[in-house]
């Protein structure tokens, strides 16, 4: 088989696996994007794969460059990928992008281990930090009553405050 045969089965593979794992997203029939690990896991990273044209012979690029990745060191980082890189080349030769993403989901904890997150990134929680000067938070106004709309309320509900049943009914049959 070609190469863009293989490539056309891992593909059609792939999107039969992860349809609708909000894990896996497809960029482009030869990128791909896979996240390891929960959204709002702070070891979780999000894996970037290219296949080259002659993949699966050539190993696939794989980066750590996404914006989701910016609160991990770059050592650790590095360390992901040549971990990575490791297992595309006991696999090299056949389809491996579940194969190398499966290992990435059950060895998470392996390639996270070293992980400091970086105190410079852009998150997108707000922190819950006390030198923040205003909190955002605004109280919801109640519906301000006059005092004749208070006093026909009173009129109209019975000692536990509610109104009777019939209050609002309209007459259908009007008689001459």
């Amino acid at each position: 088989m070609s190469a863009n045969e293989d490539q056309e089965m891992e593909l059609e593979a792939l999107r039969s696996i992860y349809e609708g794992d909000e894990c896996f997203k497809e960029l482009s029939p030869t990128s791909f994007q896979f996240r390891i690990g929960d959204q709002e896991d702070t070891k979780a990273f999000l894996l970037d794969v290219s296949w080259p044209e002659t993949y699966p012979e050539t190993a696939p690029q794989l980066t750590l460059q996404a914006f989701f990745n910016n609160r991990i060191s770059p050592t650790t980082k590095q360390e992901i990928i040549s971990k990575l890189e490791e297992q595309v080349e006991a696999n090299l030769g056949t389809a491996m992008m579940y194969t190398l993403f499966e290992w990435a989901k059950e060895n998470q904890a392996d390639l996270m281990e070293n992980h400091q997150p970086v105190k410079d990134a852009v998150t997108l929680n707000p922190s819950n930090d006390t030198s923040s000067p205003v909190s955002v938070k605004k109280k919801e106004k109640k519906e301000q009553l006059t005092k004749a709309q208070k006093r026909k309320m009173i009129s109209r509900t019975d000692n536990k405050g509610e109104l009777p049943r019939g209050w609002n009914w309209v007459d259908v049959i009007k008689v001459n």
